[in-house]
C-alpha cells in the first residue's frame, strides 16, 4: 500500500455546503473485482456522503483508477485517522492514494520570463474569483513583467539565471517558495530548464505551456517554422513538468484551424490563445483534484 495525506495549503477554509465536499480521494490499483463496492462501503460505515464518483479502467495496463468526492462530519478527516483507517482496504487492493482537503486555498505560483500573455491570463482569472486559490508571488529570471505583476498587487521576485549561478539561484527560489508554503508552481512562459533537484521538491505540482509543434518545429520561433511548412492546424499542450524536457504526463492539449488567409502574426495569435485556454483548463483540473498520474500518463476525471 501507498498511501499520502497531502499537507494543506495555508488559507482560510471554504464552509461546508451540499456542493463543497470536504475531501477527495484518488486512486489507482491493479483492476480486480469489487474496488467500487468497498471504497464507498468505507465512506458510508464512517458517516460519509458521496457527492462525486468517477472511474477508469486501463485494460492494457490492467490499472484501476477512481476519483471519489465526499462530505463528511466525522473523524475520518483527520489525516491521521483516515490513514490508520483506510490502511486494511489499501493493503487488500494494493493501493496507491492521495486524499486530498478541498477546503483549504491552494498557494500557487508562477514564474515567468518576458511573454505576458499566460500571466495576464492567470492574474485576470485569479482575481475574477475563478480558483480557490492564492497567488502570493511571481517569480522572474528577467524583470520584464515586473510591472504587470505589481498592478495585480502581488509581489515580484527577480532571479536572473546564468550558467554560473543556476544551482544557487534555483535553491533560492525554493527557500522562498517553501517559506511561502507553495502547493503548485505554474510555468507561463518560462523559458528556462529546470533541474531534477528543483524539479523533485515539488512533483507533479509543477504545471508547464507549450505550443505542440515540438518536437517538429523546436527553437525560438515555431510559429514562423510552421508558418513556412504550411501547417493547417496550430495547438498547445500543457503537461506536469519533469526532468525529461517537455515530455512529462500530458493534462490538456486543443488545436485551432488556420489556412492559407492566415499569416505568421495571425499564427502567433492564434497560437497564444491556444495557449492560455489549455493552461487555464488544466489549472483548473489540478486546483479541482481531478488527476492521475500514472506511467507517465493522467486520467484527468
Amino acid at each position: 500500500m501507498t498511501g499520502r495525506v497531502r499537507p494543506a495549503p495555508k488559507g482560510c477554509g471554504m464552509p461546508i455546503s451540499d456542493f463543497n465536499p470536504s475531501a477527495v480521494l484518488l486512486i489507482s490499483c491493479p483492476d480486480r473485482q469489487g474496488i467500487v463496492a468497498a471504497v464507498t462501503e468505507f465512506i458510508f460505515k464512517h458517516r460519509g456522503n458521496i457527492l462525486d464518483l468517477d472511474q477508469h479502467v486501463d485494460r492494457d495496463a490492467g490499472v484501476f483508477l477512481m476519483r471519489v468526492a465526499w462530505q463528511s462530519d466525522s473523524a475520518l478527516l483527520d489525516p491521521e485517522v483516515f490513514a490508520r483507517e483506510f490502511a486494511p482496504l489499501a493493503d487488500s487492493f494494493h493501493m496507491k492514494w492521495e486524499l486530498r482537503d478541498p477546503q483549504q486555498r491552494t498557494q500557487i505560483a508562477i514564474m515567468v520570463t518576458r511573454e505576458s500573455h499566460c500571466l495576464f491570463d492567470l492574474l485576470a482569472r485569479h482575481q475574477a474569483g475563478e480558483w480557490w486559490a492564492d497567488i502570493p508571488l511571481v517569480i522572474g529570471n528577467r524583470d520584464d513583467l515586473k510591472g504587470v505583476v505589481e498592478r495585480f498587487g502581488i509581489p515580484f521576485h527577480h532571479f536572473p539565471i546564468t550558467a554560473d549561478n543556476k544551482a544557487d539561484q534555483e535553491r533560492a527560489e525554493i527557500d522562498l517558495l517553501k517559506a511561502y508554503q507553495i502547493d503548485t508552481v505554474i510555468l507561463a512562459r518560462y523559458m528556462q530548464v529546470l533541474s531534477p533537484a528543483f524539479l523533485r521538491h515539488f512533483p507533479h505540482r509543477i504545471l508547464n505551456i507549450h505550443h505542440s509543434f515540438l518536437p517538429a518545429f523546436p527553437g525560438a520561433r515555431p510559429y514562423h517554422a510552421a508558418f513556412a511548412r504550411g501547417v493547417k492546424i496550430i495547438g498547445a499542450t500543457c503537461h506536469y513538468a519533469t526532468a525529461d524536457l517537455d515530455e512529462g504526463p500530458i493534462i490538456e492539449q486543443d488545436v485551432i484551424r488556420v489556412t492559407h488567409r492566415d499569416d505568421v502574426q495571425d499564427f502567433i495569435r492564434k497560437g497564444k490563445d491556444a495557449e492560455k485556454i489549455v493552461l487555464s483548463r488544466a489549472v483548473t483540473a489540478h486546483l479541482e483534484h481531478r488527476i492521475i498520474v500514472y506511467e507517465n500518463r493522467t486520467v484527468v476525471f
